[in-house]
């Protein structure tokens, strides 16, 4: 079993939980600079003797370079005004970056040489995953679609993860629009199954031994589990959003409106915000407030990522979603 890789909810303790329980412990490196990433890859490797994964982005449609004027960024903050104004916050300046380049973040990752690299909105580059190799280290791509599976095994990844429109977050979708790209997990997986030729991890709507008996009975070979483990209190989720996860997850949506790209989560009065800036820009301008919000427990100013089997989730503790998942699951298969 995988853990999903959070982008800004990933713990150590968690992704080091999973790792010593017999799974695969995952970080997402979201907008971490080459420094945090050597001190996170140190961490993990020092919270657990078991294999990790770390996550990384891929830059889709030039986000590494994407820029706007000075007077569309000021649009764009001022439309989120009564957000800063809820919780006392001038609107910020424009900031001279947005994220971490990817070449910064990749060298890094690759240094920490962790048991796994796993990545999303792509097909990672050949060079990138050629020294991969040379260092043995596993490389896993994400796919939405049947042919961004096809492309990904093309490209030499060692194994997909085949993310149905049921997870939870960000869809990664890469030849086509997110929107136009909104597959099922068990209409996804078997095809990705019938269609390549390297190990199949089945995401999305997985929370319980039920699902992760149906994923391996249709092909995959193991599964990405995110919101069953964010719920847990190891998670960098905090105690508002936990129970958000625990009370509010029977309704899920999909949005722009938090980072600039689609995304599953919980309905807030954030999630029908018309046009929403461009990605980086939007989740960068929504990320001055998140944090402050989540400190404060207002979740309705909070990104509340989740997926439609949240529901299912059950366990306080990483280790007791892991048992308890493959107990169930081995009650089912033959």
């Amino acid at each position: 079993m995988v853990l999903g890789p959070f982008g800004g909810m990933s713990s150590v303790r968690l992704a080091a939980a999973v790792s010593n329980g017999g799974g695969l412990g995952s970080f997402g490196l979201y907008g971490y600079g080459a420094d945090r990433i050597r001190e996170t890859s140190a961490q993990l490797a020092a919270a657990t003797a078991g294999p990790f994964a770390l996550n990384l982005w891929l830059p889709l449609d030039g986000s590494d370079v994407l820029s706007v004027t000075q007077q569309q960024f000021e649009a764009h903050a001022e439309a989120l005004r009564p957000y800063f104004d809820e919780l006392d916050l001038p609107l910020p300046t424009m900031p001279e970056r947005y994220l971490p380049t990817f070449d910064e973040q990749i060298e890094a990752a690759l240094d920490a040489r962790p048991a796994v690299l796993s990545f999303v909105f792509g097909v990672p580059p050949t060079a990138v995953i050629d020294r991969a190799h040379e260092l043995g280290i596993v490389i896993v791509g994400t796919a939405t679609t049947v042919d961004e599976a096809v492309a990904l095994e093309r490209g030499g990844v060692d194994a997909v993860v085949a993310s149905g429109m049921e997870a939870g977050g960000h869809r990664p979708s890469f030849l086509r629009a997110a929107e136009d790209s909104l597959v099922g997990t068990f209409s996804l997986v078997p095809q990705v199954a019938d269609a390549v030729g390297i190990p199949v991890i089945a995401a999305g709507g997985i929370a319980d031994g039920r699902g992760l008996a149906a994923a391996l009975t249709l092909g995959a070979h193991a599964v990405q589990v995110g919101s069953a483990f964010l719920a847990t209190g190891e998670s960098a989720a905090v105690p508002a959003y936990r129970d958000a996860l625990r009370t509010r997850a029977g309704r899920t949506v999909l949005t722009r409106a938090l980072s600039g790209r689609l995304a599953r989560g919980i309905p807030t009065k954030i999630t029908d915000a018309a046009e929403p800036a461009p990605f980086p820009v939007q989740n960068w301008l929504t990320g001055q407030f998140r944090p402050i919000a989540a400190d404060r427990g207002e979740v309705e100013l909070m990104s509340l990522w989740a997926g439609q089997s949240t529901p299912l989730a059950r366990g306080d503790r990483a280790a007791d979603v892991l048992d308890e998942m493959l107990r169930s699951a081995a009650a089912l298969l033959p």
